[in-house]
């Protein structure tokens, strides 16, 4: 699969906006994971075959999103439930998932709503 392709049936191809929203742009895209209640970056093509500048570029708009939302993170690219399209996710220092260590108090439940 090319670079630019998508595929209808990934929910990251899709990208809809069922949480927060941090960043878009030409190479990925930044919201809270449904799941983990912590941000993630998602490329913007279906695919694990990542160029190493856009793997560069995502780190980078991931620790500035991260930043803001915990004292400390980690990236944690384990892709467990979608491993065909490539994301990570910046994971508070002290846990896996995002409630209870962010920044703004959001508790579990309450990502919902489109964002910015």
């Amino acid at each position: 699969m090319a670079p630019g392709d998508r595929v209808d049936s990934c929910p990251l191809c899709r990208a809809e906006r069922i949480t927060t929203w941090y960043h878009e742009d030409d190479v990925c895209w930044i919201a809270d994971c449904e799941i983990c209640a912590t941000p993630m970056v998602v490329w913007r093509w279906h695919g694990t075959d990542v160029p190493a500048d856009h793997r560069d570029h995502m780190a980078r708009r991931l620790a500035e999103v991260a930043d803001r939302v915990f004292d400390g993170h980690y990236v944690d690219d384990h892709m467990r439930n979608i491993p065909d399209h490539w994301h990570a996710h910046a994971r508070p220092v002290g846990g896996f998932f995002g409630h209870g260590f962010r920044r703004d108090g959001t508790p579990a439940g309450e990502l919902g709503g489109g964002g910015s």
